[in-house]
C-alpha cells in the first residue's frame, strides 16, 4: 500500500489497523531541539479518544503514547520520530458478521475492489482509528508552530442542521475570531455556543433514538501566519490544506474564506482591500480570502472549514450486498460513534499543522536574503 506518507520537508508516515496489535507514526524532517514529550502528545490524543465524551463509541481504550525514538532528554534530536498506541480493547468478533458483505458508506467494497483483499476488522487502514498516527505527528507539528507563535483552532460549527450564531466570535470590524479553547470545551459535541450546543444535542438524541447518526462542520482559525508561506502554483498553501484535511476518511467537503458562498458575490464585495497602518503594517478590511491569496498566506488569519459525513455505521437496516453480489439487507453491529464531529475536531488541527510546519520549512530557501541570514550564523 502506497500514500501513507504526507509532506515533503516535515512528513508523517502512518501505520497500523484498528483491531492490530497498534498504530503509530513516524515524523522525519522535524528539526532538532524541539521541546517534546509523552505528556504533551497524549494531551492531543486524548480529546481523539473513544470514550472521552458521551457521544463516542463505548470502546474503551486509553491510547497511551511512546515515543520510541527521535527524543532524548525532553528535545526533539532531528532523527525520525517514532510513536506507537497499542490497542487494548478490541473486540474482532463483533466484525466477523461484516467479512462476508459490503457496508454502506464504508471502504469495504473498494478496498475488495482494489487489493482483492480486506481487512474486515473495524475497517483496518481506513478505520477512523487510523487518526491516532495523524494526532500524534501533527502534535508535534503543532508543537513547532507553537515556538514560531502561530496558533490552531478548531471547533464544531454545525451539527447536522444546527449552527452555531457566528456573531459571538465577530469584531465590531467585522473580523471572524477564535473562540477559546474553554469556550469550546464547555460543549460536549465542541460547539463554542451554548444554545446551539443544546439543540444539537436533542437533535442527536433523536437520531441515536432511531439507529440513526448525524454529520457536521468543523471550522478551522488559524491565526499568527506571516505574509509569504505557500507555494503559487500545485502547492499552493490553500490546495496542501485541502489535501491534508480531505484526506481525513470522514471529509467530504471543504472551503476556504467565504468559501461557495463567493460564487454568489460581486467582485466588489468579495475583494478584500488593503489597509497600512500607521506602524506600516498591512491588514485588509474584510477576510474574504480566508487569509491566503494566490495560494500563499497574506497575513491574516486563515479560516477553513471541513464538512464531516454522518457515521456510516447504523442500525437502521439498509440495502447492499455481499461478496456473491447478492442482494441483502443489513443492520450494523458493533461500538459506534453515533457522531464524528467532536473527534474529528483535534484531527482537523493536526492536518493543518503538518501541511502548514512543511510549507513554512520549505519557505526557507524560497529567497537568497533568506539562505545568507540563515548562514551567516555559523
Amino acid at each position: 500500500m502506497s500514500g501513507s506518507t504526507y509532506g515533503n520537508i516535515f512528513k508523517i508516515t502512518t501505520w497500523g489497523e484498528s483491531h492490530g496489535k497498534g498504530l503509530g507514526v513516524v515524523v522525519d524532517g522535524c528539526p532538532a531541539g524541539l521541546p517534546l514529550d509523552e505528556t504533551f502528545i497524549q494531551g492531543y490524543l486524548n480529546r481523539r479518544r473513544p470514550g472521552g465524551i458521551k457521544y463516542s463509541t463505548p470502546r474503551k481504550e486509553s491510547d497511551t503514547v511512546s515515543i520510541l525514538s527521535g527524543v532524548l532528554e525532553g528535545r526533539t534530536t532531528g532523527t525520525p520520530i517514532s510513536m506507537a498506541v497499542m490497542n487494548e480493547s478490541q473486540r474482532s468478533s463483533d466484525y466477523s458478521e461484516i467479512a462476508s458483505y459490503y457496508r454502506p458508506g464504508h471502504a469495504d467494497y473498494t478496498l475488495d475492489a482494489k487489493y482483492g483483499f480486506r481487512d474486515y476488522r473495524g475497517g483496518g487502514r481506513s478505520s477512523g482509528r487510523e487518526t491516532i498516527g495523524r494526532v500524534a505527528g501533527g502534535a508535534v507539528a503543532l508543537a513547532l508552530l507553537k515556538e514560531l507563535g502561530i496558533h490552531i483552532t478548531a471547533y464544531a460549527k454545525a451539527i447536522g442542521p444546527v449552527t452555531f450564531n457566528e456573531a459571538l466570535f465577530t469584531n465590531s470590524q467585522g473580523h471572524r475570531f477564535a473562540p477559546s479553547w474553554e469556550q469550546i470545551a464547555k460543549s460536549p459535541l465542541y460547539l463554542p455556543d451554548a444554545e446551539a450546543s443544546r439543540q444539537a444535542e436533542d437533535y442527536l438524541k433523536e437520531q441515536m433514538a432511531k439507529g440513526d447518526s448525524a454529520g457536521g462542520i468543523i471550522e478551522c482559525i488559524i491565526s499568527g501566519v506571516p505574509a509569504g508561506i505557500g507555494e503559487p502554483v500545485f502547492d499552493k498553501l490553500d490546495a496542501c490544506l485541502a489535501k491534508s484535511i480531505l484526506s481525513i476518511g470522514a471529509v467530504k467537503g471543504f472551503e476556504i474564506g467565504s468559501g461557495f458562498a463567493c460564487a454568489s458575490m460581486e467582485g466588489s464585495r468579495h475583494n478584500d482591500s488593503f489597509q497600512a497602518k500607521e506602524d506600516g503594517s498591512v491588514i485588509k478590511k474584510t477576510n474574504h480570502s480566508g487569509g491566503i491569496l494566490g495560494g500563499i498566506s497574506d497575513g491574516s488569519d486563515i479560516i477553513f472549514r471541513a464538512a464531516i459525513k454522518p457515521t456510516p455505521s447504523i442500525s437502521l437496516l439498509q440495502d447492499t450486498i455481499n461478496q456473491s453480489h447478492e442482494n441483502l439487507q443489513v443492520s450494523i453491529k458493533g461500538r459506534h460513534d453515533p457522531i464524528i464531529v467532536p473527534r474529528a475536531v483535534v484531527v482537523v488541527e493536526a492536518m493543518a499543522a503538518v501541511a502548514l510546519a512543511d510549507l513554512l520549512l520549505e519557505n526557507m530557501a524560497s529567497r537568497m536574503d533568506f539562505v545568507k541570514k540563515f548562514y551567516t550564523l555559523f
